[in-house]
């Protein structure tokens, strides 16, 4: 009967710890799909975000945290396919835009500051960047609470998963910069 018991408490415990989030993708979150993320995935994360000693620590350990939860969602669902920027994987299943990856990235933010891995920044809502009322770009956002907690200008980051391949880390820059149309050059 013991037995039985330690069985099923085992099982409840594990039961609860996968995580779901909705992942989107062909652009313009024309499909969106539901990844599960294992206890054993969610310990790695925090492992990774644990070993933050400061802010500019845990925006490294975001972006290598990002990139493997794209990597672990591509072993789900067809975004494995997709490819930094909008023209490598053009026509490809599974490709990503920017509206697909800032609504993605921040669903997983929201996931790893739900498992209390956050210690230095919190999740805000996408940001958009508009240059000549063409070239719309859209990025998952944190903020360091340090700087507010301290009574300063809040220190904004994007988390921009777009600019790279899947499973790549992400590219976490300061706002200011990525709103001057700063990033990586994948041909925008």
């Amino acid at each position: 009967m013991k037995f039985l018991a330690a069985v099923l408490l085992l099982c409840a415990l594990n039961a609860g710890a996968d995580e779901r989030v909705t992942v989107c993708f062909n652009y313009g979150c024309l499909t969106q799909a539901d990844v599960i993320y294992s206890d054993a995935q969610l310990r790695v994360l925090g492992m990774l975000l644990g070993g933050a000693r400061d802010a500019a620590e845990e925006r490294q350990a975001i972006s290598v945290g990002v990139g493997l939860m794209l990597g672990w969602a591509g072993q789900q669902t067809a975004i494995s396919a997709d490819r930094g920027g909008n023209y490598a994987d053009d026509g490809v299943h599974g490709k990503m835009d920017c509206i697909d990856h800032s609504k993605t990235t921040t669903r997983l933010l929201q996931l790893i500051e739900k498992q209390g891995l956050l210690h230095y920044h919190r999740v805000l809502d996408r940001v958009l960047r508009s240059r000549f009322l063409v070239f719309e770009h859209y990025s998952a956002q944190i903020e360091e609470t340090g700087s507010l907690a301290k009574g300063g200008e809040a220190s904004r980051y994007v988390v921009d998963s777009w600019f790279v391949d899947n499973g790549q880390p992400a590219v976490v820059m300061p706002l200011a910069r990525w709103l001057r149309g700063e990033g990586p050059n994948v041909g925008q």
